[in-house]
């Protein structure tokens, strides 16, 4: 086991969806696996791994910003031979065509985080989701018939911004939305060479300041669960 996850070897499959909220996670695995054995509550952050059309899958909570996302991404991979890291997460959208509800692929992610400085010297690094991934996440929605938005997201270590007008910066070179994990979870996936994609719900609009109630972040956003799920089986 590791520091942060008391699960023992071969508990944890090699695919694991992630959402920040552990409730989430809790919900995610007694609505979508068959047979789902918890296998983490230490900190509340639950982690729970069963069955997914005869396979195993994993869901971890990671918490909330890069810092606690980093940790359990860091021990998946390295304590637990994780190959496969989707994350199943909410968005702020910065555009005005996103509205409550739609589906962002995050082909990459933009951050205003210096984490990545130190281990680069200063310089930036460009965290970019598996392509793999993306394209099955791709042929999945056109399949589905389910519409999405593909591009770059802001990963922000800010979740009150000081001066609420900041985001026109990055939506005027056309980020789509915010959120607070895909840049390390891309990083730290380049790095221990592992699959990884940020499959994204818009929650709430930066640009009209409509939102979803914290019951709909906990325990909605089915059509993204579904993707995740559809495109860890191939």
């Amino acid at each position: 086991m590791s520091l942060h996850i008391n699960a023992k070897p071969g508990e944890i499959a090699e695919r694991v969806l992630l959402p920040g909220d552990p409730l989430r996670a809790k919900w995610i695995a007694e609505t979508f696996l068959e047979n789902p054995v918890c296998y983490n509550k230490i900190r509340g952050m639950y982690g729970y791994t069963g069955l997914y059309k005869g396979k195993p899958v994993s869901v971890q909570g990671s918490g909330m910003g890069i810092p606690s996302a980093l940790i359990y991404y860091h021990e998946l991979i390295n304590h637990y031979g994780t190959k496969t890291l989707i994350r199943v997460g909410t968005a702020g959208a910065y555009q005005e065509e996103l509205q409550l509800r739609d589906l962002v692929l995050a082909m990459a992610a933009s951050t205003n985080s210096a984490i990545n400085q130190p281990k680069f010297r200063g310089a930036s690094f460009a965290p970019t989701a598996d392509p793999e991934l993306f394209l099955k996440a791709v042929d999945y929605s056109r399949e589905n018939n389910i519409a999405f938005k593909a591009g770059n997201v802001l990963s922000s270590d800010r979740f009150y911004e000081e001066d609420p007008e900041i985001f026109r910066i990055w939506a005027k070179h056309g980020v789509l939305c915010a959120e607070m994990e895909t840049a390390c979870l891309y990083t730290v996936a380049a790095e221990y060479k592992v699959k990884a994609l940020s499959i994204l719900t818009i929650s709430d609009s930066l640009v009209t300041r409509e939102e979803c109630s914290p019951e709909d972040r906990e325990s909605s956003f089915e059509e993204m669960v579904l993707m995740a799920l559809a495109i860890t089986q191939e």
